[in-house]
């Protein structure tokens, strides 16, 4: 199926106001409730990254798990999540990162990786980078490497995917809003 990224964006539901005045957030369940767009999103990334040398995938608490699950499959790879604190039943690391609330903690279990791997992390969006920097801390303090943050939706207003380029971490996504798009 050929990508086409006008599809795509016409099914993510702008919601003005969502979660605090001034915000406009990006809804993506409308496009998991098309099986058609999310073939189009998953064979899109599953064709980057089929021939792709990783060891595993790493998705995002919560909207990373959705399609992070589907291309971990789809690619035969470990997946490995991203928690928020507290979510997670054995050991872990844990990382900070900064939202516009103030301060959260990613957590992920402390034998995920080994050093020597290297993690395709998926996130539904890139914003501030925040959670994908403190995924990619994470990644690093067990001795493994981020091949790539990937996510459907950059919204490169906020600096988060320059961010994570500052920061030596690749990154890719499908579309892109502006602040004031609708």
């Amino acid at each position: 199926m050929i990508f086409d990224e006008f599809s795509i964006k016409t099914l993510i539901r702008p919601v003005p106001d969502f979660p605090k005045p001034g915000v406009v957030f990006r809804d993506i369940t409308p496009l998991f409730q098309s099986p058609r767009a999310l073939r189009m999103v998953a064979d899109s990334f599953i064709q980057r990254y089929v021939e792709a040398e990783f060891s595993h995938i790493g998705a995002m608490d919560a909207r990373g798990f959705l399609i992070g699950s589907i291309i971990a499959y789809e690619l035969n790879k470990p997946l490995i999540l991203f928690r928020k604190q507290g979510k997670l039943p054995a050991d872990v690391l844990s990382e900070s990162y900064q939202t516009e609330y103030g301060e959260a903690f990613l957590e992920v279990h402390s034998d995920s990786l080994c050093e020597g791997d290297s993690v395709l992390i998926f996130d539904d969006l890139i914003a501030t980078g925040g959670t994908l920097i403190a995924a990619a801390n994470l990644v690093r303090r067990m001795r493994a490497s981020v091949f790539e943050a990937a996510a459907i939706i950059d919204l490169p207003e906020l600096g988060g995917s320059q961010k994570l380029q500052d920061a030596a971490i690749p990154t890719f996504t499908l579309t892109a809003f502006a602040l004031d798009d609708r």
